[in-house]
């Protein structure tokens, strides 16, 4: 290491031969802004801490985790607790939440109803009977039966399973394709690009393997053991054409099962994003340009 006098001449030297933007990226204060800029959030939890508690007694009680579709088209959940284990639907408690803070209610009038229309072992809490429930939402009407008035608009499951349940006798079949991009936490790079910048050209990224190609795999594998475990009927994987992109395949299911399974398996890759600390897009383009898009 040069003297103190002479690493002040040689950063002297190297200001003159190097162009200003470079120079201030090499200095040592602007590495280490770079090194400690994060999203937040800025301290990243123990899951392994998590695993302690998980393995915990619930005393005979069961955790039901009620998932529903919110006002934008995106997933949401809230838990609550059941005396025993419940395998049907038909033994699920319907419960409720504030529609306004999802935009599918009024702030004066904001109750909402979940109706349970499916249900999938908890690959997050396994054990315990632990389950995913799959809802619909409805308008509450204490006249009505189980105090259900009409499905609110964002419901659409609601007019399909009456379509799929007036054709049951032919037994359609469904196969759906989910295509699917991770991202960076600031939602903007996707997983293994360079950040502002472009990787190199499609072409080697399709059912790829190597370091070099295939950008996020622990996240396809975990999901797809826990679709398997949650029940899903998921047939398959691979990596898509645009790198940072996947691809998983639900079905055959049989009627209405095709959509409610294809929206569980959604659930548990947000899931699992979440604990790896990335983002899924399911935006059908989201890289604008010659890459390819993510379809379903």
């Amino acid at each position: 290491v040069p003297p103190l006098g002479r690493r002040s001449s040689l950063r002297r030297a190297m200001a003159a031969c190097v162009p200003g933007k470079l120079m201030e990226m090499l200095s040592p204060g602007r590495q280490r802004a770079s090194a400690g800029a994060e999203q937040p959030p800025y301290t990243r939890l123990d899951l392994s801490i998590l695993d302690r508690f998980s393995r915990l007694d619930q005393g005979g009680k069961v955790m039901a985790e009620y998932v529903w579709v919110g006002g934008g088209g995106e997933l949401r959940c809230k838990t609550r607790t059941l005396d025993r284990a419940c395998t049907s639907v038909e033994e699920l408690p319907i419960w409720n939440f504030d529609g306004s803070s999802t935009g599918q209610a009024p702030g004066d009038d904001s109750e909402v109803l979940l109706k349970p229309c499916a249900v999938y072992q908890d690959p997050f809490r396994k054990g315990h009977g632990n389950i995913i429930v799959l809802c619909e939402c409805y308008l509450p009407d204490p006249d009505g039966p189980q105090g259900l008035g009409a499905p609110i608009p964002t419901n659409t499951r609601s007019p399909a399973a009456k379509i799929m349940a007036d054709i049951a006798e032919h037994q359609p079949w469904f196969g759906i394709e989910q295509e699917y991009t991770l991202f960076e936490p600031d939602k903007k790079t996707p997983y293994g690009w360079p950040k502002e910048g472009q990787p190199g050209p499609q072409g080697p990224y399709y059912c790829s393997i190597g370091t070099e190609n295939a950008f996020g795999r622990a996240v396809v594998e975990a999901h797809y053991k826990a679709c398997l475990y949650a029940g899903i009927n998921i047939s398959g994987i691979n990596g898509e054409v645009m790198p940072g992109q996947w691809e998983y395949q639900v079905g055959p299911c049989t009627g209405i099962a095709s959509g409610d399974q294809l929206l569980a398996s959604r659930y548990l890759l947000i899931r699992v994003c979440e604990q790896y600390g990335v983002v899924v897009s399911f935006d059908p383009k989201p890289i604008p340009g010659d890459w390819n898009g993510a379809g379903c």
